[in-house]
């Protein structure tokens, strides 16, 4: 089953097709290095889908140490980081429109 690590891999099939995406995932810490890998790469793999594609990134992955900061985080009535991240995404989809007909 795909994880964060394979988030930007979609972003990157059609970006012709769209203003922007909204990465949503949950990574864990657990008891090896792992956790960093995958949080570093799957930021930087967005961030560079940002950057060269010009595509505007909700960026909602959650990183934490325990599934209780998760769901704080997740939750629409405390964290609500998903909204954020779209919220973010449609912000930044808003900015590049009035950019490219200024």
């Amino acid at each position: 089953m795909p994880g964060a690590f394979e988030i930007p891999a979609p972003s990157r099939w059609r970006p012709d097709r769209y203003d922007g995406f909204v990465a949503l995932g949950c990574v864990i810490r657990g008891e090896t290095t792992h956790y960093d890998y995958v949080c570093g790469e799957s930021a930087r793999g967005l961030m560079d889908l940002s950057v060269h594609k010009k595509l505007a990134i909700g960026y909602g992955i959650v990183t934490v140490d325990t599934m209780d900061q998760a769901w704080a985080r997740a939750l629409t009535d405390r964290g609500d980081k998903g909204g954020d991240a779209a919220h973010a995404c449609l912000a930044m989809v808003a900015l590049g429109r009035r950019w490219r007909n200024a």
